[in-house]
């Protein structure tokens, strides 16, 4: 099992150090850190390492996203099947959203249209498309118990480890349906995409890390 209390952070930082894929820490970024046994998410001030504010969220908050503008924060509440949306500017909630049972990680797509989210208690995904007022689109079934996720820089494909049956499911973004499934490690937990686009790196819990080529869905 994957410890639903572990601490999920995410740095914010300007639209155009996200353009320029690095990391990059300056005095206007913030880490969004959420914490599940109190039902809040943490905002640092990584210029000074101090928390700057404290954001009553959903149940159980586990997964957090930014979105690639650094307007809003979208967070997994997995306690109540939720996922809040925090207004960065206020960080205050403006919207809570409905999704699937135990949803436990989010991803964004680049363009900043789409929300991703894994539900880890009903083998699903869930698609938030964000122009219409952060409404459930979509619901994907994927493998068993999908606790992680990731899109593609292109923002064409989804990969959710799931990690009860130790696969990997590919969504198609365009048509919100799974395109293939890859055998992986045992108890996938955690996808990462190379910026390149060509390979997605999964952690497994048996210490082990599968690497797919995209152009084939194949463990390399």
């Amino acid at each position: 099992m994957v410890n639903k209390h572990k601490l999920y952070s995410i740095t914010l930082v300007s639209a155009a150090m996200i353009l320029m894929l690095v990391n990059i820490v300056s005095a206007a970024s913030f880490t969004y850190i959420a914490n599940s046994n109190d039902n809040t998410v943490s905002v640092m001030d990584t210029s000074t390492n101090n928390v700057v504010a404290t954001v009553s969220v959903g149940n159980n908050p586990v997964g957090l996203a930014v979105t690639p503008d650094g307007t809003a924060v979208y967070v997994a509440n997995s306690g109540d099947n939720t996922v809040s949306v925090i207004n960065s500017a206020t960080n205050t909630v403006v919207a809570t959203v409905p999704v699937g049972n135990g949803p436990f990680d989010v991803a964004v797509t680049p363009d900043g249209t789409t929300v991703y989210v894994a539900n880890s208690g009903d083998s699903t995904v869930s698609v938030i498309n964000i122009a219409t007022n952060n409404t459930v689109t979509a619901t994907v079934s994927v493998g068993n118990n999908p606790v992680g996720l990731a899109v593609t820089p292109d923002g064409t494909a989804v990969y959710v480890a799931n990690s009860g049956d130790n696969t990997v499911s590919v969504i198609n973004s365009a048509t919100n349906t799974v395109v293939a499934t890859v055998p992986v490690g045992n108890q996938p937990y955690a996808v990462s995409v190379t910026q390149d686009g060509t390979s997605v790196d999964v952690a497994n819990g048996d210490g082990t890390v599968s690497v797919i080529d995209t152009a084939t869905y194949t463990v390399t």
